[in-house]
């Protein structure tokens, strides 16, 4: 049988099939579209103006790396008038984060975007892998998590830009309202789906990728041959998002709208006033001056625990309790720099004048 047309422009052969739609198109046209939807996304959302400062979550995966790819290329295509800057955290990962960033590195110069990495050593005085090796790996998603949200906004404070934008795709998110309504957090579920959130001290961070999916991401990233980092996370197999992602697949399988489906039915969630009014208001952490719900932030908890070899009992909404069973804060307790926002711009990493042509061969991920 011979190959259909593209759907949309009628004269090229169709070489895939959408998996969002199930349109038989040509690679031309599935950029376009592609590129033209992540636009909309945008505008609809108005998520930028002329002379925004925006900072790319730069980890060398798919996600951010096809991020970076289309924030450039629109930036330049439709005149958004950014500053683009890509933002790197180390979480002391060995054999995937060091590997990881190198991939940044390069990606650094082939979108002549200037680079800032900063490294939870440097932040925290914890890598991840001495975290798990104090704890294990049953609740180190949990440590991470907290730390790499932080340390992005300290991150992009440093450079002083006025936004963060990040690689979470709709899948990520459809996993994410499956998360919450498995657990029960109702806080979290109220304010997961939407695509731009902002702190009272925290910089404005958004989702250009909210409505594409993980699929139709790698597409692009092949047809391109974007040059990313495709190793899983050595510590994610044991998270708790990971039933979540094998359930959303299936469903996938039955459905492909379900993505979409599950994102709108989080969008129409409306938390009743009598369960709003139980929810901790924000305030500021009162050792490190991060946003917190409590006296003190998730992080300065966790890292306390860390700190004073109890950190497996700081997991828990009752962690502050166990903390002040052990009687007042030691005073060469390591704690987190104060955070302020913004901070003075400081020095990163200029993409060089000239390139090494031998670093910038494309892997197409065969």
């Amino acid at each position: 049988m011979a190959p259909a047309s593209c759907a949309l422009c009628q004269n090229a052969k169709a070489i895939l099939k959408r998996p969002k739609t199930g349109q038989q198109i040509c690679k031309d046209c599935f950029f376009l579209v592609f590129e033209t939807e992540v636009h909309h996304t945008i505008t609809t959302a108005d998520l930028f103006k002329p002379g925004d400062r925006v900072a790319i979550g730069a980890s060398g995966g798919k996600d951010s790396t096809v991020l970076a790819y289309v924030m450039k290329t629109l930036n330049e295509r439709y005149n958004y008038g950014l500053e683009l800057y890509l933002l790197s955290i180390d979480e002391g990962i060995t054999g995937y984060r060091d590997d990881s960033l190198e991939t940044v590195k390069r990606n650094q110069q082939q979108y002549d975007m200037p680079l800032k990495i900063l490294s939870y050593e440097e932040l925290y005085g914890w890598t991840m892998d001495a975290i798990v090796s104090e704890i294990g790996k049953k609740n180190n998603c949990t440590f991470c998590g907290v730390f790499r949200r932080q340390a992005l906004d300290r991150g992009a404070s440093a450079l002083n830009v006025d936004h963060i934008v990040t690689g979470h795709n709709a899948d990520d998110i459809a996993e994410t309202v499956l998360m919450n309504i498995m657990r029960g957090d109702i806080a979290r579920l109220g304010r997961c789906t939407l695509i731009c959130t902002q702190g009272e001290d925290t910089i404005k961070r958004s989702k250009p990728f909210k409505y594409a999916y993980e699929k139709e991401i790698v597409m692009y990233a092949y047809f391109k041959k974007l040059d990313y980092f495709s190793t899983e996370c050595i510590y994610s197999p044991d998270a708790y998002r990971g039933h979540a992602r094998t359930f959303l697949k299936d469903l996938e399988a039955a459905r492909p709208s379900a993505i979409i489906d599950i994102i709108h039915s989080g969008e129409a969630f409306e938390i009743r006033e009598d369960v709003k009014a139980t929810q901790k208001q924000q305030q500021t952490c009162k050792r490190c001056g991060y946003m917190s719900s409590n006296d003190l932030c998730k992080a300065c908890v966790l890292l306390e625990g860390l700190e004073r070899g109890m950190a497996n009992s700081v997991i828990t909404d009752r962690a502050r309790k166990n903390l002040d069973a052990m009687g007042p804060v030691p005073d060469n307790l390591r704690t987190i720099p104060h955070f302020r926002s913004p901070l003075p711009a400081v020095s990163i990493q200029p993409p060089p004048e000239k390139l090494d042509k031998s670093i910038l061969e494309f892997r197409t991920g065969e």
